[in-house]
């Protein structure tokens, strides 16, 4: 990733999650990683997928908390009461993040009892052109 590409997934981030603390750097990883950070704390992390010739990135953040307090622990979080966790129909594993009325990704979770979970975003190339 370029810092350009950062500077815009670091925008969208900012903007889905409502917070303009957050900070995208380049991966320790790989070159084509990026961690994200709240502060001084690292949150997540940013992979790219280049498959099919269309390049999109994966936001992938783990949440060390249970079900009954998910939205009250990202709103914390984040500093913003405009994200809400919404059921997905059947599925009892899983439930969708919004920004207000707009989906941003899935929580998942990690294990059978729900006591922690990770939230999944994909962002696509054209998701970063208005930054």
């Amino acid at each position: 990733m370029d810092k350009a590409e950062l500077q815009k997934l670091q925008e969208f981030l900012r903007k889905a999650l409502g917070n303009q603390g957050i900070k995208v750097t380049p991966g320790k990883r790989n070159s084509d990683d990026a961690d994200v950070h709240l502060g001084e704390r690292q949150i997540g992390a940013i992979t790219v997928d280049d498959e099919d010739g269309d390049r999109s990135f994966a936001f992938e953040m783990k949440i060390p908390v249970e079900r009954p307090v998910l939205q009250e622990y990202l709103r914390r979080l984040f500093e913003t009461d405009k994200l809400t966790i919404v059921p997905r129909g059947k599925k009892n594993d899983s439930v969708e993040l919004n920004n207000g009325d707009d989906f941003l990704g899935v929580i998942s979770a990690d294990d059978p009892k729900g006591k922690s979970f990770t939230l999944q975003m994909a962002i696509l190339d054209f998701d970063l052109e208005e930054f």
